[in-house]
């Protein structure tokens, strides 16, 4: 009896320990996320600009939205889907060759690898101002280049056609976490099943596409899921370097639901505006891992 009470005590002190451990992650979760998530959710129903005192208004906000009432929601949508399309296949392209080429053995790997991933430490602010002097259509380096190529010149990140097309070519440069997680499965294929392919006469044709894709697919899949995740909600371009134009050009979702809440003060609209990008987000989520499994493959052959 007493050495069950004994074990009784022990479990409970180290409950309390683990509880104590967790403590901290546990309120910073419920304070800082799910209760401001939750507020943003009344607030959505509501007519409320930070100063005053929110009022209940039902679903006005929503089909305000919808309806075409607040001009800029669509065209938000609309720019920010246009670029997804547009940055999510060449993020996933380019770090994907780059992993390739650092996977193999080269004199210099470790500082090649250092130095494709450098430009993701680098602050955001800082390197937005390095692009636009490159990308200066008076007196940047590219424009210099194409200048010499005789090629057209471009406006960037100033003209209408061109701006997002930069935008994506900007964030092609800030992919190193991208490749390091490609690197990572790459690496974690076996050896063995190159040396198979080469028994049989395999090429290195043969290797990328019967080996390599379906061994890194489960990485291709994360890193897919995370960059629809990450270019639906794209924010630092517009804020830093466009403000959202030329003529709404750039005007990215969040960047209008910043503008909304905090140029604008409705916070109601905006509270909205980010519980229909979290619905959205959660349905492209669910409907890729979905058809993850006609193409994903994991180790040992399942799917």
């Amino acid at each position: 009896m007493k050495k069950e009470k004994k074990t009784i005590k022990m479990e409970t002190m180290s409950n309390i320990v683990g509880w104590s451990f967790a403590l901290p992650a546990v309120l910073g979760f419920l304070i800082f996320n799910l209760l401001p998530m939750l507020l943003s959710g009344y607030y959505s129903f509501c007519e409320y600009s930070i100063i005053g005192k929110p009022e209940w208004i039902g679903l006005q906000n929503y089909i305000k939205l919808f309806g075409g009432e607040e001009t800029t929601f669509w065209i938000s949508v609309r720019v920010t889907l246009l670029y997804a399309i547009m940055a999510v296949p060449a993020n996933l392209a380019f770090s994907f060759m780059i992993a390739l080429l650092l996977n193999r053995e080269m004199v210099g790997r470790a500082f090649f690898r250092s130095l494709f991933y450098m430009p993701c430490i680098l602050p955001a602010v800082a390197s937005s101002f390095v692009w636009i002097l490159l990308m200066n259509p008076d007196f940047g380096l590219f424009n210099t280049l194409l200048g010499f190529l005789h090629l057209p010149e471009s406006q960037f990140f100033w003209g209408k056609g061109s701006v997002l097309p930069s935008i994506v070519f900007m964030g092609i440069w800030g992919t190193g976490s991208t490749q390091v997680i490609f690197l990572a499965g790459l690496q974690n294929i076996p050896r063995v099943y190159y040396e198979a392919l080469e028994i049989d006469g395999g090429n290195a044709w043969h290797k990328f596409w019967n080996i390599t894709l379906p061994m890194v697919s489960s990485t291709m899949f994360f890193n897919l899921v995370m960059g629809i995740i990450g270019a639906l909600q794209v924010f630092g371009q517009a804020y830093i370097i466009t403000e959202g134009g030329p003529n709404n050009s750039s005007l990215f979702y969040v960047f209008n639901l910043w503008r909304q809440a905090f140029k604008y003060m409705d916070m109601g609209l905006a509270s909205a505006m980010a519980w229909i990008l979290f619905v959205a987000v959660l349905v492209l989520t669910i409907v890729v891992f979905k058809t993850s499994n006609k193409w994903v493959y994991y180790e040992g052959g399942d799917k």
